[in-house]
């Protein structure tokens, strides 16, 4: 895709291996990654002005990624995939509020992933 090289999709999970398994998947796209395994991590490293996106597990020690998303740290007008391995109906519907792109449950399907980030890329 053109213009994923300026860009930068941010994975925060507290998941090593799930951080790891989609940097590989998305660098094999030719995305720039960064990984962090928390949101008080991303908030530290972010440098704004960049076409982004983020992919944010809901679930996070610390503050979670529904907490995150209804903070002033969260950056508005980003582009969220939230992604869960555990969600009900009460933790989809905060998500859908908080106003995320997408909500997909852990594992993650490759192809709509790829897809759902070219189209918050294009649209940041």
């Amino acid at each position: 895709m053109s213009g994923e090289a300026e860009a930068v999709v941010y994975v925060v999970d507290d998941d090593e291996a799930v951080r790891d398994s989609l940097k590989i998947l998305l660098e094999s796209y030719g995305m720039t990654v960064e990984d962090y395994a928390s949101t008080e991590e991303f908030v530290l490293h972010r440098v704004p002005g960049r076409k982004e996106c983020m992919i944010l597990d809901l679930h996070l020690p610390g503050t979670s990624g529904l907490d995150f998303l209804a903070s002033a740290q969260a950056p508005p007008e980003m582009p969220v995939i939230a992604i869960s391995g555990r969600a009900d109906a009460a933790v989809r519907g905060r998500a859908k509020k908080a106003g995320v792109l997408a909500f997909l449950e852990k594992p993650l399907a490759d192809d709509l992933l790829v897809a759902l980030i070219r189209r918050a890329l294009a649209a940041s």
